[in-house]
């Protein structure tokens, strides 16, 4: 699958969470294919090593080992990243993890590490972000929400709360940061066919076909759907474009 080219983003800093995997992976690799200056952070080493090797583009991506559930060490790195590539205009906060939990065994333990990996990170990302897009006359912001809270699913009571959330912390950010001509928007991922869904959750072909059978499109859905839509989001044709949730599902239902 090819993306369009978008001009607007050739040098343009873009900061990446969770990038070493998955559909953080394919955003990396579309964003260095645009030309854009890309870092990305992520608790993989050997995952995220992997892909900056085979990123194809006018420069390779800068890998920063981090856990972002450590406030400190994320702003660490976004220090790091101004220094070395200069000020963040594209923030992608796609870090995120989606383990499944019985209602009944969850501890408070388990809410405060899935709010922290799939909510918490968003806000201080952008709260960091949000210094260096002032600096250069405004920037967009991409946080990831999920279809999960929409359509409601066991095991996933904290992550579809999380994810909900990440939608009011969207629009109320959009309000806080359009007058300095940062956009705020998300994007709400379906059943993204990732190496980890396939390994955890769709364990068979029959899983992924009862899936489909869920979406208006029916055909599996890979990362690279989810890179395109971060591009346009990114991108100056998005100018006026902001306090929107974006979903890419397939129409799922």
């Amino acid at each position: 699958m090819s993306n369009a080219r978008y001009p607007s983003l050739h040098d343009r800093v873009v900061f990446i969470t969770g990038g070493g995997s998955g559909i953080g992976a394919a955003m990396v690799e579309a964003f260095v294919a645009q030309g854009s200056s890309v870092a990305f952070v992520d608790v993989a080493r050997d995952e995220s090593l992997r892909l900056v090797e085979r990123a194809a583009g006018p420069q390779k991506p800068l890998f920063i080992e981090c856990d972002l559930t450590n406030l400190a060490a994320l702003e660490a790195a976004m220090v790091e990243i101004r220094q070395r590539l200069g000020p963040i205009a594209v923030l992608v906060n796609n870090a995120a993890n989606d383990t499944r939990r019985a209602f009944a065994e969850v501890t408070e333990a388990d809410w405060d590490f899935t709010i922290a990996v799939n909510l918490k990170h968003q806000f201080f990302a952008a709260q960091i972000a949000a210094q260096s897009m002032r600096e250069i006359g405004g920037g967009s912001i991409i946080n990831f929400s999920s279809t999960a809270w929409m359509i409601g699913s066991r095991r996933l009571t904290v992550y579809a709360a999380a994810k909900a959330a990440v939608l009011g912390l969207t629009n109320s950010l959009a309000h806080e940061l359009g007058g300095d001509n940062i956009r705020v928007n998300c994007i709400a991922p379906g059943a993204i066919m990732t190496e980890r869904q396939r390994r955890l959750w769709f364990t068979t072909e029959a899983d992924v076909a009862a899936m489909v059978a869920r979406q208006c499109l029916p055909q599996a859905i890979g990362p690279e759907a989810v890179a395109s839509a971060a591009l346009f989001l990114a991108a100056d044709d998005s100018r006026m474009i902001t306090k929107h949730c974006l979903l890419v599902d397939a129409g799922l239902r």
